[in-house]
């Protein structure tokens, strides 16, 4: 068959330096179109058509799709452009879509989610065939840096992507004009550094073999796992994915004073809803007949020795460098006591284990630090098999060593333990040799202004009744966060943008939802609703009963169509109408212009409004865009609850009382009404209230009643006042 000769266009296709538009030319491809192409250095991220004889210019994606589509003459018989004026209303909005959202940057994780969800049951964006859409959206894909990651994580994505790369125009163009990809060499040096200057994970981590990196998320499970805990998490597993390795997550269970099953499952299931990849779980406990044995070669070589030096002594002993009484007792003396601390007998627990280290030291870690004590209380995981515990000081270098751990990621509020973690390994090695080196590596840890992230603070909230419980959508908790409506991918970008550097700074809240906003905005549904007190009924004359579609989005088809009831008595909020002036005209959102005509008062409140509709009116000359609503039974009942911060103080200083810095009315709850599509939200939608921000559904009761109303947690956009608000 012979090939078909491509026909020429008018204008030159203008496209930044080394980046070919690929969705414009895989269309042209298709359409058999030839075109003039020109890099022009000044564009940096639009592409054009210029026709220099007119001198007119088309920009954009949307605008230089639809030409090629409109200058071919086969466009109809390929359906490029759908075979039905729906299809081709469909297409048009979806090369919006790909223009706008389809793009590199912190928006291309939300527009990818919400593409996953679309194509879950479909081949292609529009109909059963190619068109410009798939096009478009591919070639925006092409070009990228960060697609082949989301195609990791969205498998619907990644299956049309696949599919549509297959096909012999974009695999054509792809091979002709796609980026191609950075080869990464192994590392065969003692240091390496991936990224560059703008990488905040460019740091010389020393000892790394490429293909060989271990590292370790060590939770604790003496509570739920905080903002900061994610950030430790993420950077473990950044580490671990950059250098081809892997990342284990090891409970580190030594003190059954504050350890729980509740608190194991619920960071189990955090690490589910963070999408952490690792390798397997372990706990120190499963190391404990291991870490005994350590201890008693240890103590055969001198390195260990029992002490009953009171507790206060003992502090005051370290803090000044005085060695203790104890420190040159027989071998034999503190063999037996082991035995006898072991066994949780009176003389054994007057006593504990120290290891020998250097009481001259200024570093105070390492004045011969506490390596075993005893605890009678049950275990959440080995019950009540042991008598005496090791510390984490102990453990930790230990089972590091023994599991493999080749960098152990830790933050620099402990960088004094980091001589203690290599001497104790040292000491365990003198006694162990097999085990291998451990690369210790500090960073930043993250803090939040008004925020407290000590467990034992957050533990008070939730025993004072100060809070709801861990996932009180006011706490720092992942669940907390999560339940306020924070996105997983917000956050795994906030703290993967932070990075491993070592500097420390106290985070705006507002930096973290700004960056949600632009993950939610793009894709939730818009709804309406009036505030419940005072609300003021507004009598529209010219109004015909009726109801309409319309859509959810205007800008993203996908989140699809809701009801719009239309009656000649609607709702408005108070606010809005003691804004309005007799003779004034308004718009009506979604409707059209209205002119108020009375405004009715009693005692100077507004106590209701005549207004005639006008809808040939021009909205773009109103000041005023009002939401409102018809005034039906079947509105949805709405409880909005918006919160503040628990801490009044911007930053705790250490000679604050902790007690008298909590905001003790963080919670404000507002009665609302609803449209009656909010009768069908469920559990965990998020949804922007016109005019009125960002929510996510907490609960929808089976019967939904003003006793009963539908429960929305407002959800801050990073504008400083909103979280402020209830101070």
């Amino acid at each position: 068959m012979a090939t078909k000769e491509k026909a020429t266009i008018g204008g030159v296709l203008c496209h930044p330096k080394d980046a070919p538009p690929c969705g414009i030319l895989a269309a042209a491809d298709v359409l058999h179109l030839d075109l003039a192409r020109k890099e022009d250095e000044k564009l940096k991220r639009t592409i054009e058509f210029r026709f220099d004889a007119s001198g007119e210019v088309l920009e954009g994606l949307c605008s230089c799709m639809k030409y090629i589509a409109r200058s071919s003459g086969i466009v109809a018989e390929t359906g490029l452009y759908g075979r039905s004026p729906l299809a081709a209303c469909q297409i048009d909005s979806f090369l919006d879509f790909a223009e706008k959202h389809v793009v590199p940057g912190t928006g291309l994780d939300a527009a990818c989610a919400s593409m996953d969800v679309y194509l879950s049951c479909r081949t292609y964006f529009v109909g059963h065939e190619l068109t410009l859409a798939d096009i478009a959206i591919w070639g925006q894909l092409m070009a990228a840096p960060q697609a082949q990651r989301m195609r990791q994580t969205y498998h619907h994505v990644d299956r049309w992507f696949s599919h549509i790369d297959s096909l012999p125009a974009m695999k054509a163009i792809a091979e002709t004009y796609a980026p191609k990809k950075k080869k990464v060499e192994k590392s065969k040096g003692v240091k390496v550094t991936k990224g560059d200057a703008g990488d905040p994970f460019a740091i010389k981590l020393p000892n790394i073999v490429d293909g060989a990196v271990v590292t370790r998320f060590p939770p604790e499970p003496s509570g739920y796992l905080h903002i900061g805990h994610a950030k430790a998490a993420l950077i473990n597993q950044e580490i671990a994915d950059r250098y081809h390795g892997v990342m284990r997550m090891r409970f580190d269970d030594t003190n059954p004073s504050k350890e729980k099953d509740e608190f194991v499952d619920n960071i189990i299931e955090d690490c589910k809803r963070l999408k952490l990849r690792y390798e397997k779980i372990t706990y120190t406990s499963d190391y404990f007949p291991q870490l005994f044995e350590c201890a008693d070669r240890m103590i055969k070589a001198g390195l260990l020795y029992a002490d009953d030096t009171p507790v206060e002594q003992m502090r005051e002993e370290r803090m000044h460098g005085v060695e203790s009484k104890r420190r040159n007792r027989p071998i034999e003396e503190t063999q037996h006591i082991f035995k006898e601390m072991i066994a949780g007998s009176e003389e054994g627990v007057a006593n504990c284990l120290r290891v020998k280290l250097d009481m001259s030291n200024p570093n105070k870690a390492l004045r011969d630090p506490v390596c075993f004590r005893c605890n009678d209380g049950h275990h959440w995981r080995t019950g009540y098999t042991y008598k005496c515990y090791p510390t984490y000081d102990f453990a930790c270098p230990f089972v590091d060593a023994h599991e493999g751990v080749t960098h152990a990621l830790r933050t620099s509020e402990y960088r004094d333990r980091e001589a203690q973690f290599y001497m104790i390994l040292k000491l365990q090695q003198s006694v162990w040799p097999e085990l291998p080196h451990v690369t210790m590596w500090d960073y930043a840890r993250i803090s939040f202004v008004y925020t407290v992230l000590s467990k034992r603070k957050l533990t008070w909230f939730v025993t004072e009744g100060i809070v709801d419980g861990w996932d009180d959508p006011r706490m720092p908790t992942v669940q907390g966060i999560l339940r306020r409506g924070l996105q997983i991918e917000a956050l795994r970008e906030f703290m993967l943008t932070q990075g491993a550097s070592k500097n420390i700074t106290y985070q705006e809240w507002d930096k973290i939802w700004a960056m949600n906003k632009k993950y939610i905005d793009p894709v939730c549904p818009r709804h309406t609703a009036v505030i419940k007190k005072d609300r003021v009924t507004v009598s529209l004359s010219g109004a015909a009963a009726e109801t309409v579609e319309v859509p959810k989005h205007l800008k993203y088809p996908p989140a699809g169509m809701k009801k719009q009831i239309r009656t000649d008595r609607i709702l408005i909020d108070y606010e809005d109408a003691c804004l309005l002036s007799e003779g004034e005209e308004v718009t009506l959102m979604g409707w059209g212009n209205a002119i108020i005509n009375t405004i009715h008062r009693e005692n100077d409140t507004i106590t209701s409004i005549d207004a005639r509709l006008h809808l040939e009116g021009d909205f773009k000359k109103t000041k005023l865009k009002l939401t409102w609503l018809a005034d039906t039974s079947d509105l949805c009942p709405l409880q909005l609850e918006h919160y503040g911060y628990l801490i009044t103080k911007k930053k705790l200083e250490e000679d604050d009382t902790f007690e008298d810095c909590v905001n003790r009315n963080s919670k404000h709850i507002i009665q609302a009404l609803g449209d009656v599509n909010m009768r069908d939200l469920k559990k965990g939608d998020i949804l922007q209230l016109e005019r009125k921000g960002y929510y996510i559904v907490d609960s929808v009761p089976a019967d939904i009643s003003s006793d009963n109303p539908v429960i929305l947690f407002d959800i801050p956009d990073g504008k400083a006042k909103q979280d402020r608000m209830i101070q």
